[in-house]
């Protein structure tokens, strides 16, 4: 196992571009910055490796995704420090330490998915069956929140199914995901994966690049349209996971004490910074205050700072964008009339971008705080008085990814559940998957499945095969 300024000094440019600690504003390292030409050359090692990768077949790839997880659990301290420092979370927690775990797990189910050939006619006349074979060459454009996890997601099953890689990681946490790479290609033959660390020129000609078969993205609504539309000239596949605003919809007589915690972790993993966390909680007049109360106990006692320090397990908002959009959300909260609960200005005694966790009471449908995804540590919690209503509000909104709802009664949280226009309904948690369970989103949240034997069709292309 290498050590931290061992794995740095692998894939750090001296006359790249400065990488920051979000906690305490400490230059980390200098990012490579690729150019169009550099993407080009990638994209062309990819598409020369692709056929001999996918002549290797099954067995022998999943070996080799076997010998990544290896890899990776060899060197997961150094990648976790990296990653708490490059992106802000904390070592513990469901956090960096986790994240690297995830990594694992999930090239490990990848690699134990069997994707069998489907009969679909055997009539005695004709036979006909199902298969899958790689689409190509697959572009994997990751976010600055779970960048090594995510980047996993979009690895492990395009590689599994015989596709080569370009994965380009976000501006904000790129040497994190240069650094799993590099040590990824320890086992890959050369071409098969290459990360290209470049701006949004370079991301845009990676959406739009002739020789690109497929791409998978995780980010923002706005650049997931962009990205249909510079695919469109060469009908690449998509599988896009973009924004969310994930509502949360707690039923009567639902004990407070009993899921306050579930309910915390729910909106505020990775300090609220996730796709699928909860952003938006409705609550019953009948037990309003105690949800209220519930959630604030356990705010209270959750510690956040830098995220090397072992105590702590929520760490500063990554970016002074986001920031910036976080305290803009609560101050227009504020002038509105909404409650501050807990937090609602910057903790400046902990460093530059920390938000505190902030609970916003007494907001309704329409102000900005609800229908505008926070991507950070605050949470909106809004009343309510008829399930009808609170199932009208959570479908209001472009956002599908997920959703959740809260009772002690099974039948009643199902027949709810089935109301809501989501990718994934999660009953008394929120944000939970699994390498098995398909996951996507509707609506405005994207489309095209991930995890599971879904996941591995979405990275391939479906043959019949009629005799």
């Amino acid at each position: 196992m290498s050590d931290y300024s061992a794995l740095l000094a692998r894939i750090t440019d001296p006359d790249g571009r400065e990488i920051h600690d979000p906690a305490t504003g400490e230059l980390i390292g200098r990012a490579p910055v690729h150019t169009e030409a550099d993407l080009d050359a990638a994209v062309a090692a990819a598409t020369k490796a692709q056929p001999g990768w996918n002549a290797l077949g099954h067995e022998r790839r999943i070996e080799l995704l076997g010998a990544i997880a290896d890899r990776l659990d060899a060197e997961a301290e150094p990648l976790a420090e990296l990653l708490s420092r490059e992106q802000g979370k904390p070592l513990n927690g469901p956090n960096a330490r986790f994240e690297l775990g995830a990594c694992a797990a999930w090239l490990r189910a990848t690699a134990a998915t069997a994707l069998e050939t489907e009969v679909v006619v055997d009539d005695g006349q004709t036979k006909a069956e199902l298969i899958y074979k790689p689409v190509g060459v697959v572009a994997a454009i990751g976010p600055w929140n779970w960048p090594l996890m995510i980047g996993v997601w979009q690895i492990a099953p395009a590689l599994r199914m015989g596709n080569t890689v370009v994965v380009k990681p976000s501006e904000y946490t790129p040497l994190s995901v240069l650094a799993m790479v590099s040590i990824m290609n320890e086992v890959l033959p050369a071409g098969v994966l290459t990360a290209v660390s470049g701006d949004r020129a370079v991301g845009a000609r990676l959406a739009s690049h002739p020789d690109i078969d497929k791409i998978m993205f995780t980010g923002s609504t706005a650049t997931g349209r962009e990205i249909i539309k510079s695919s469109a000239g060469n009908l690449a596949r998509l599988t896009l996971e973009l924004g969310g605003n994930d509502a949360g919809i707690v039923l009567p007589g639902t004990d407070p004490a009993a899921i306050a915690g579930d309910l915390f972790w729910g909106a505020f993993i990775n300090t609220g910074q996730t796709c699928a966390a909860l952003k938006r909680l409705y609550v019953h007049d009948s037990q309003y205050e105690e949800v209220i109360a519930a959630l604030t106990a356990v705010v209270d006692a959750t510690p956040m700072g830098n995220g090397l320090s072992e105590e702590n397990v929520l760490g500063p908002v990554q970016n002074k964008r986001q920031f910036d959009i976080v305290a803009g959300l609560v101050e227009d909260a504020r002038a509105h009339g909404g409650r501050i609960v807990t937090g609602g200005a910057p903790a400046t005694e902990l460093g530059e971008l920390f938000y505190p966790i902030t609970l916003v009471a007494d907001v309704k449908d329409g102000d900005r705080i609800v229908d505008e995804e926070q991507f950070g540590p605050v949470l909106p919690i809004i009343r309510y008085s008829s399930v009808d209503d609170a199932i009208a509000s959570a479908n209001g909104l472009e956002a599908g990814l997920g959703a959740s709802v809260w009772s002690s009664d099974p039948a009643e949280a199902r027949r709810v559940a089935l109301q809501l226009e989501a990718g994934t309904v999660w009953i008394n948690k929120h944000g939970v998957v699994h390498p098995m369970m398909p996951f996507g989103g509707v609506k405005g949240s994207g489309y095209g499945l991930e995890f599971g034997v879904e996941g591995l069709k979405s990275v391939a292309v479906p043959q019949i095969i009629n005799s």
